[in-house]
C-alpha cells in the first residue's frame, strides 16, 4: 500500500506576492506560510499607486477576508483554509513569526545570531523558513531575490524561483515566429513556379507561424510562407515600400506582412538594439492610419523605466515630461517622415511629427495613463514590454478596442525592471501563452540594421 504524499510547505518572500498577488493560490493541496516580516514588508507597499502597490494591497485583503472567515482569533498562525477564497487551492495559509516557532536547531541559533542579524526582514523570513524545517516540514523557500536563494540553500533548505508566469526553456529554444526548412534548388523554382508547398517538407506549423524555404546551396535563394488561420499555407508577396520603408531581411519582410494584415490584432516583436521592432511598427501604423484611413489614430506607450540612474524630477507638463522618455520615438519618426534624407534637416520633421500629435493623429502615452481605458479603432504601439510584468501587459491588452490594432516591441535581454528577467517579463511570457491563435502573431528579430557598428555591438558585446 504506498504512502499519501507527503504535503510541502512553501514559504513565500515578499517578492513573490509582490510580483504576482494570485501566487498564493498557485500551489494546489500543498501549505503556504507567509512570515510576518513579509507582511510588514507588504504595509510599505500598499500605499503606491504602481503594480507593487496593487498586489500588495490585493494580498492584504485576501489575508484579512480569510481570517475573517476563520471566526477565531490566532486562526493564521494555527492555519486557514485557502479553498473558500481560491477554489483550487485546498492547502492552507499560515502567518508564522520566528517567536511563534519552537524546535530550533543550536547550530543554526549561531548562524543568525553572529552572521544574520534579525533585524534584517530577509533574514527573520529565512529564520521562519529554517525553523520550519527543522520541525520536520517539507519546507520549499520560494524567492525571486537570487542572494536570499543562496542563503537560503547555505541554510539547507530547499529553494525556487517563482516560475508560474514564466516562459519555458531558455531563449535559444522559444517560439521566433518562423521555421527555416532547406530544399533543393530544384525544389525551390518549383515552388515559385507552381506556388504550391510541396507536400512532406514542412513540419506541422502553429496558425500565422512562418515556413522560411532555404536553398542547401545558395544562401540568397530562399522562399517565405505563412500558415493562415484556415489552415492553408501560403507564400508571401513581394511587398512595396511601406511608408518610405522596405524590410532590410526575410525577418523584417515576416514582420511587415503580419503588421499589415488587418486580421491579426495583436503582435509580438522581440529582437536587440537595432533590429528594427519599433521603427517597422512606426512605418505600419503610418501607412495604415494617414493612407490607408484604417485607424483613427497611432497611440505609442512606453514603461517609464530609466537606464542607470535617474536625473531626477522634470518641470513642465505631461507632454514636455514624457517628450525625454519619447525620445526614441521621435528619432525613428524623423527617419520615416523623411528628416534623415532631406536637405532641410531633423528639425523639420520633428514638427511635421508635432503637427501629427496637434493633428491628433498621433498620441503619446504614459504606461500609467493607460489603465482603464477604452481604445477603439487606434494602432497602438508599446515600446520596451520586456519591463512589463505579466499582469501589466494583460491590463494593457485589455485594452484594446474594437477595430484596434496592438504590437509589443523590446529585447528580453534589456531588462531594467529589477523584478522581472529574460523568461518571466511580460513580453516574454504573451508570447509563450499566445503562440497558435489566430488572432495573434510574433517574430524575432536577430539581425541589426541600424549600422555595422551597432551590429557589432549586439554581436559581440
Amino acid at each position: 500500500m504506498s504512502k499519501a504524499p507527503k504535503i510541502k510547505t512553501f514559504v513565500l518572500d515578499t517578492n513573490v506576492l509582490l510580483h504576482s498577488a494570485a501566487s498564493i493560490g498557485c500551489f494546489h493541496d500543498n501549505d503556504v506560510v507567509i512570515p510576518m516580516a513579509v507582511v510588514e514588508e507588504l504595509d510599505k507597499f500598499k500605499k503606491n499607486s504602481d503594480e507593487l502597490g496593487r498586489n500588495s494591497r490585493r494580498v492584504i485583503r485576501l489575508l484579512d477576508r480569510l481570517r475573517e472567515k476563520a471566526q477565531h482569533p490566532g486562526a493564521l498562525t494555527r492555519g486557514v483554509s485557502l479553498q473558500s477564497e481560491l477554489p483550487g487551492a485546498t492547502g492552507k495559509l499560515f502567518v508564522l513569526s520566528v517567536s511563534a516557532l519552537s524546535g530550533k536547531a543550536d547550530e543554526v541559533d549561531g548562524v543568525f545570531e553572529n552572521e544574520l542579524n534579525l533585524n534584517s526582514p530577509d533574514n527573520r523570513i529565512l529564520r521562519v523558513a529554517r525553523s520550519l524545517h527543522d520541525s520536520g516540514k517539507h519546507v520549499i523557500f520560494i524567492s525571486k531575490d537570487i542572494n536570499l536563494r543562496l542563503k537560503a540553500d547555505a541554510l539547507g533548505l530547499k529553494v525556487m524561483d517563482f516560475e508560474t508566469r514564466r516562459t519555458d526553456g531558455d531563449n535559444e529554444r522559444n517560439y521566433n515566429g518562423y521555421r527555416k526548412i532547406n530544399l533543393t534548388d530544384a525544389e525551390l523554382d518549383k515552388l515559385y513556379h507552381t506556388r504550391q508547398i510541396p507536400p512532406g517538407n514542412i513540419p506541422e506549423l502553429l496558425t500565422n507561424e512562418f515556413a522560411l524555404f532555404a536553398s542547401e546551396t545558395r544562401e540568397k535563394h530562399s522562399a517565405i510562407a505563412r500558415k493562415r488561420a484556415d489552415n492553408t499555407i501560403t507564400l508571401l508577396e513581394h511587398r512595396e515600400k511601406v511608408w518610405n520603408l522596405s524590410p532590410r531581411n526575410k525577418e523584417q519582410r515576416m514582420a511587415l506582412d503580419l503588421l499589415m494584415d488587418p486580421d491579426i490584432p495583436l503582435i509580438t516583436l522581440v529582437g536587440g538594439a537595432g533590429t528594427g521592432k519599433t521603427l517597422l511598427a512606426l512605418a505600419a501604423a503610418l501607412q495604415q492610419t494617414l493612407h490607408d484611413n484604417r485607424y483613427e489614430k497611432i497611440l505609442v506607450s512606453r514603461p517609464i523605466i530609466p537606464l542607470g540612474n535617474d536625473i531626477g524630477f522634470l518641470p513642465g507638463s505631461k507632454e514636455s515630461k514624457l517628450a525625454s522618455w519619447m525620445q526614441p520615438i521621435f528619432d525613428n519618426l524623423e527617419f520615416l517622415l523623411g528628416g534623415e534624407d532631406d536637405k532641410k534637416g531633423k528639425s523639420s520633421s520633428r514638427l511635421t511629427a508635432d503637427s501629427l500629435i496637434n493633428a491628433h493623429k498621433l498620441d503619446l502615452e504614459a504606461i500609467t495613463y493607460i489603465r482603464g481605458r477604452s481604445i477603439p479603432r487606434q494602432f497602438i504601439i508599446v515600446d520596451e514590454a520586456q519591463n512589463l510584468t505579466p499582469h501589466e501587459v494583460k491590463t494593457i491588452i485589455s485594452r484594446c478596442g474594437n477595430d484596434s490594432k496592438m504590437v509589443l516591441t523590446g529585447d528580453p535581454a534589456q531588462i531594467d525592471n529589477p523584478y522581472l528577467d529574460a523568461s518571466g517579463n511580460g513580453l516574454s511570457y504573451t508570447v509563450d501563452r499566445l503562440k497558435g491563435e489566430s488572432i495573434f502573431g510574433h517574430i524575432t528579430l536577430t539581425r541589426s540594421e541600424r549600422s555595422d557598428l551597432a551590429a557589432l555591438a549586439a554581436r559581440k558585446l
